[in-house]
């Protein structure tokens, strides 16, 4: 099992910045391929940016590329989502997952945090 908690979430005005934290314990974080997603209100749930195992690999969605980052320290478990530029669009809840192997498909991650909500006003 590995849990997952998300923090880092809250208001800001479109054009600003929010950096989320996904605190990682369980088993070994460096086997896990971590992601974010987002669900907007009646929206599913849409992947965000992915990481690979050492960091060497990073994927976007297009709607974030060049807006957001997507980092990991595995000394400290931890995957990191730096949010620029932010447009009332980014509303949503913001999960971290875990999976063990590269994919943007939110149903084949394995873990999931209880997410964390970002609001983005005009």
């Amino acid at each position: 099992q590995v849990q997952l908690v998300e923090s880092g979430g809250g208001l800001v005005q479109a054009g600003g910045s929010l950096r989320l934290s996904c605190a990682a314990s369980g088993r070994t974080f460096s086997n896990y391929v971590m992601g974010w997603f987002r669900q907007a209100p009646g929206k599913e749930r849409e992947f965000v940016a992915g990481i690979s195992w050492s960091g060497s690999r990073t994927d976007y969605a297009d709607a974030v590329k060049g807006r957001f980052t997507i980092s990991r320290d595995n000394a400290k478990n931890t995957v990191t989502l730096q949010m620029n530029r932010l447009k009332p669009e980014d509303t949503a809840v913001y999960y971290c997952a875990a999976n063990t192997a590269v994919t943007t498909r939110a149903y084949l991650y394995d873990y999931w945090g209880q997410g964390t909500q970002v609001t983005v006003s005009s």
